[in-house]
């Protein structure tokens, strides 16, 4: 998922897909969450939408590395279903997402393998038609200036592709700008470097933000 880059994938938003394998249908509502109660409350709105359907099996993944992990098979066999879909969507590479499949029986068993088969394949149906989108972990620095140089400060960052996250006017000018970690005593050094050394450079912490 990106650790070495600092980086992972995610869904953009809501997606929802169907599948019909031996008449019975196979329906995932794949989303995006932040949190266990996120996933959670997700869940719970598929299910009030399919109150008939026999089977609600979940899967969600957590975290930059997907470390928080959970699945349910939701009266399938054990290991036919949630599990299969866990590692659907550790396949595809993705995390902060939770994956619904809800499933309208159709009279036919499908066995083991054949359910395996169709969870995993519902999961993939709904990442493939998913936008993704890669979050990236970035420092936001605070950069205090005058108003002799913040504003020309800000066009010049801009023109480099440091667009400010937050811009604030208040005795000084304030301009936020998210920088690779790795990369924030060059950006210092260059802020500094335009104004000659006038403006304050701050850290603030890092934090995972969507690429833009």
């Amino acid at each position: 998922m990106g650790e070495a880059s600092g980086s992972y994938t995610t869904v953009a938003g809501p997606v929802e897909t169907e599948l019909e394998i031996e008449r019975s249908r196979f329906i995932c509502v794949l989303d995006r969450v932040d949190s266990e109660d996120a996933a959670r409350a997700a869940i719970a709105r598929v299910r009030a939408a399919h109150t008939r359907a026999r089977h609600h099996c979940t899967a969600f993944l957590i975290g930059p590395r997907g470390e928080l992990a959970r699945s349910s098979d939701d009266g399938e066999p054990s290991g036919t279903a949630g599990l299969p879909m866990l590692e659907a969507l550790r396949g595809e590479g993705l995390s902060d997402v939770v994956a619904v499949v809800t499933r309208y029986f159709g009279g036919v068993l499908l066995g083991t393998g054949g359910l395996v088969r169709a969870y995993t394949a519902a999961v993939q149906e709904s990442a493939a038609a998913a936008t993704r989108v890669v979050r990236s972990l970035r420092t936001t620095v605070a950069i205090t200036a005058d108003y002799d140089r913040g504003p020309a400060l800000e066009a010049e960052l801009r023109r480099l592709g440091h667009v400010p996250v937050h811009v604030e006017y208040g005795a000084d000018m304030r301009l936020d700008v998210a920088v690779a970690p790795a990369g924030v005593d060059a950006f210092t050094a260059r802020v500094a470097e335009l104004t000659a050394g006038a403006a304050r450079v701050v850290p603030q912490g890092s934090a995972y933000v969507d690429d833009a």
